[in-house]
């Protein structure tokens, strides 16, 4: 199976795998995972095994972020599940006074990313969450584009305890494991191997996109985990390349190119940046994720 058969399909894995690895690192009984009256085909493993750990919110996401916050203060972890734009800007100012602002151990769940949930119209596009989430000073960005980085960040976030804003997509398949991979804030991880000074870079379920896009045999990379707090990071790697094409499933304003642009605005060295991001129109058209991304994506700009 060649490199974007495997893509396609592991990108569908991500909500189960979720599920999986909480459930599998609750040990302790620490983790605790609320829900928004959805999700009752996904999280059945961690109900079944703490039923005491999982709360119903119902439809109420500032109330969900309000109890996450609550129990966090506690010190447990908390994962607050829901769809992507339901999760971010319908309950915004809880989750930059209550969780953020107070740097508790709640891990935002977002589920459908960028034109995940392309069927149900632009209510459930997530194309501005980078740009609000990003915004908060305790809070750090986990967008896996493949399961090895999704369960390797999820063993780094429950050992790291503080804010995360978790993306990912809403499909489903069976992909293995890497798991000699060790993600870290602000690390690049390599995906293919070729220009040592041209690169690819992406973040979140557009992997297959940029093998598609790679006409030139640049290297492309991953940058699982970013925010405010690892631009330092970030900078000792891409200071290193003389041209760095970013790709994101999210508008340019705001978005991943844009943080990528402000990690190396002090760079002494003159790097050419190209950005790869979702049209900025208002897309009212209906249909499925990769309809909408061959028409409305990064491969459109």
């Amino acid at each position: 199976m060649n490199w974007i058969k495997q893509l396609k399909k592991l990108r569908r894995v991500m909500r189960k795998l979720l599920i999986k690895e909480i459930t599998k690192l609750n040990k302790k009984k620490k983790i605790y995972l609320i829900v928004n009256d959805l999700g009752f085909n996904v999280i059945e493993p961690f109900k079944q095994k703490f039923p005491n750990n999982l709360f119903n919110a119902g439809v109420s996401e500032q109330n969900m972020m309000g109890m996450s916050a609550g129990i966090a203060s506690e010190k447990f972890q908390v994962f607050a599940y829901s769809i992507a734009n339901f999760s971010t800007f319908r309950c915004a100012e809880q989750i930059r006074n209550d969780v953020d602002y107070h740097n508790l151990s709640v891990t935002i769940v977002s589920v459908g990313s960028g034109l995940s949930y392309g069927n149900l119209g632009y209510t459930h596009h997530a194309i501005q969450d980078y740009a609000l989430m990003r915004s908060f000073p305790n809070m750090l960005i986990v967008s896996p584009g493949n399961n090895s980085e999704l369960s390797s960040s999820l063993k780094f976030m429950t050992n790291n305890p503080q804010p995360y804003y978790l993306r990912i997509d809403k499909d489903e398949t069976n992909q293995k494991i890497n798991n000699n991979l060790q993600v870290k804030p602000g690390n690049i991880y390599k995906l293919f191997n070729g220009n040592k000074k041209k690169i690819i870079l992406t973040t979140g379920n557009v992997q297959e996109i940029a093998r598609r896009i790679n006409k030139k045999n640049y290297s492309i990379y991953s940058l699982p985990i970013w925010g405010k707090k690892t631009k330092k990071i970030t900078f000792k790697y891409l200071s290193n390349f003389s041209k760095i094409i970013t790709i994101e499933d999210h508008l340019e304003d705001g978005g991943f190119g844009s943080w990528v642009n402000e990690c190396l605005n002090n760079s002494r060295k003159k790097i050419k940046l190209v950005h790869k991001f979702v049209s900025d129109k208002v897309i009212s058209k209906v249909g499925s994720k990769d309809y909408l991304m061959k028409k409305y994506g990064p491969e459109s700009t």
